[in-house]
C-alpha cells in the first residue's frame, strides 16, 4: 500500500452523521471536528467509517458498521439501488429530501451570495416521486459490471450473460450495469427496454464494446409525454441491416404506443446525437407534450423538462413571480425550445427569447406557430454576443426578464449587460443554486432579492431547481 493510501485511510468509530452535502453526499463529524463525505450514509445515522481519500479540510469514506440509523431512512424500492447510483436518496425519506434541498439553496445564497434574504417559500415538493422522468437514455455493453460475487464463484457466463441494457457505473465510462428494473420512469418505458433486451438475446445481436469499438446496438432512448406518446430511438455503431430492421419491426409489432420509432447509425468515438443523422424508421419524427393549453413538438433532440408534471408547476412559479398583466415586454434568456417564452406570452404584450442552438429556436419557432403565439419572437446566437445594447434597442427594453441559464450560470457579459439594462424585475431560473448565489452577488448593487422558491424536479436525487425575483433597489 503506497504512503498516500497510509495517510488517507483512517478508522473512526460511532461518528455522527449530521448534514447532507454537496453531490448527493452525506456529512459526518467526529468529536474532535475532522468532517468526513460518505456515499451511503443517511443524515441521523451512526456509523463506523473507513476513509479513503484525504482533503485539505476533508476526508471521503466509507460506512463500515451502523451504530444507530436514522429516523430520516426509508427502505429503498430499487434492487439496484446500492450499485447504480442514478437514485442517490432513495434510502431517504421524502420529507426529507426536501428539507435538505431547501436547506441547500438558502446555504448557497447566503453564505456564497452573502444576500438578504426575504422569507423562503417552502419548497414545491413533486406528486410523483417515482416513474417521473419523461426521457431516459441506457446503453448497451457488451461487458456487463459484474458483482464481486460473480467474480469470485467459479460460474462461467457465456456471452449472452455479459449482455447489459442499463446505466454507467459512477466515474466509470466503460462499464455499465444491467438494470432489471428501473423506477424512473413510466411503465411502458420500462416493458420497452426489457423487450428489447430480451429479443436482442434472442436473436444474437451483439452490443457494444467502447474498448475494441466493435458490436451493433449502441445506445436506446426513450421519450414518453404526458400525452400517452412514445418515442424511441436505437442507436447502432455497426449497421448489420437484417438485425436492425427486425428490431424495429419487432417493436413496432409489439408496442402500438410507439408514435415515433427512430435510429441513428453512429461510428464515432462517442454516443452523443447531436451531430448524427436521426432517421425516421415508423411514425412520425415527433412526439406531442401539452401543457396549459399549449402544444410542444417534442423531436429527438429536443429539449424539454424531463419531469413533465413538475415543468409544469416550476413555469406556473416562473410566470407568478413575473407579475405580468399584459402590458410588458418580456426577455427571455437561455429560451431553449422557447417552452417558458410561449407559458407567459398569454400574459405579456412581447417576449423575445434568446438561445444559443440553433435547432433549439427552430423547435421555438415552430412551436409558436403551432400555438399561435404571434407576440414571441426568437433570436439564435451566444447570449453574450447577441443580448447587446444594439439588440435590445432594436427590440424593445424589457420590463422583465427570466434567465434560465445552463448549470454554469451566467457569462459575467450577461450579468453586466442586466445591470446596464436596469430591467424593474428579473426572474432567475436555475438548476444549479450555487453558480445562481454567485450571479445574484453580482447583482447585488443594484437589485433586491424579493422572492425565493425552490422546486423538486428530481425526487430521489440531490438535484433541485429554484427561483428567485429580484427587484430594482
Amino acid at each position: 500500500m503506497s504512503k498516500r493510501r497510509k495517510r488517507a485511510q483512517k478508522t473512526f468509530e460511532k461518528v455522527p452523521v449530521v448534514d447532507a452535502g454537496a453531490r448527493g453526499k452525506s456529512v459526518a463529524k467526529t468529536a474532535d471536528g475532522e468532517v468526513i463525505f460518505l456515499t451511503d450514509a443517511v443524515p441521523g445515522d451512526v456509523v463506523d467509517i473507513t476513509t479513503f481519500k484525504k482533503r485539505k479540510s476533508f476526508y471521503e469514506g466509507k460506512v463500515t458498521q451502523f451504530h444507530e440509523r436514522s429516523t430520516r431512512r426509508t427502505q429503498p424500492v430499487c434492487k439496484h439501488y446500492d450499485t447504480c447510483g442514478g437514485c442517490k436518496w432513495q434510502e431517504m425519506a421524502y420529507d426529507s429530501q426536501l428539507f435538505f434541498k431547501q436547506k441547500e439553496v438558502v446555504e448557497n445564497l447566503t453564505r456564497i451570495g452573502h444576500l438578504t434574504l426575504p422569507e423562503i417559500e417552502p419548497i414545491l415538493g413533486s406528486e410523483q416521486q417515482y416513474y417521473y422522468r419523461n426521457k431516459m437514455e441506457f446503453s448497451f455493453s457488451a461487458n456487463r459490471w459484474l458483482t464481486l460475487e460473480e467474480i469470485q464463484s467459479d460460474v462461467q457466463l457465456d456471452d449472452d450473460d455479459k449482455k447489459a441494457l442499463g446505466f454507467h457505473i459512477p466515474g466509470m465510462w466503460d462499464k455499465i450495469l444491467h438494470l432489471d428494473e428501473c423506477h424512473l420512469h413510466p411503465a411502458i418505458g420500462e416493458q420497452i427496454r426489457l423487450s428489447v433486451h430480451a429479443f436482442a438475446k434472442a436473436e444474437n445481436i451483439s452490443y457494444y464494446s467502447p474498448r475494441e469499438k466493435s458490436g451493433t446496438l449502441r445506445t436506446l432512448m426513450l421519450r414518453m409525454s404526458s400525452t400517452g406518446d412514445v418515442m424511441v430511438v436505437i442507436q447502432f455503431y455497426q449497421d448489420h441491416e437484417q438485425q436492425r430492421i427486425a428490431l424495429l419491426e419487432h417493436l413496432k409489432e409489439s408496442f402500438p404506443e410507439i408514435k415515433s420509432l427512430q435510429y441513428i447509425i453512429n461510428e464515432k468515438a462517442n454516443d452523443t446525437i447531436y451531430d448524427q443523422d436521426v432517421v425516421l424508421y415508423d411514425g412520425d419524427d415527433f412526439i406531442m407534450e401539452k401543457m396549459e393549453g399549449l402544444q410542444f413538438k417534442i423531436s429527438a433532440k429536443s429539449f424539454y423538462q424531463t419531469n413533465s408534471a413538475q415543468a409544469y408547476e416550476l413555469y406556473k412559479v416562473t410566470r407568478d413571480f413575473a407579475g405580468l398583466d399584459g402590458s410588458q415586454i418580456v426577455y427571455d434568456l437561455y429560451t431553449g425550445t422557447g417552452t417558458i417564452a410561449q407559458f407567459v406570452a398569454g400574459k405579456a404584450a412581447k417576449v423575445v427569447g434568446i438561445e444559443s442552438v440553433p435547432q433549439a429556436i427552430e423547435d421555438a419557432q415552430a412551436n409558436a406557430q403551432l400555438n399561435n403565439v404571434e407576440n414571441a419572437e426568437f433570436y439564435v446566437g451566444d447570449m453574450k454576443d447577441v443580448f447587446t445594447t444594439d439588440f435590445i434597442n432594436k427590440h424593445g427594453t424589457p420590463d422583465v426578464v427570466i434567465t434560465d441559464p445552463p448549470r454554469d450560470g451566467m457569462h459575467k457579459d450577461v450579468v453586466a449587460q442586466l445591470l446596464n439594462l436596469a430591467a424593474p424585475r428579473i426572474v432567475y431560473v436555475s438548476c444549479n443554486s450555487a453558480t445562481q448565489a454567485r450571479d445574484l452577488a453580482l447583482l447585488d448593487d443594484a437589485y433586491r432579492v424579493v422572492r425565493v422558491r425552490p422546486v423538486d424536479m428530481f425526487p430521489q436525487t440531490h438535484h433541485v431547481e429554484n427561483v428567485v425575483l429580484l427587484e430594482l433597489k
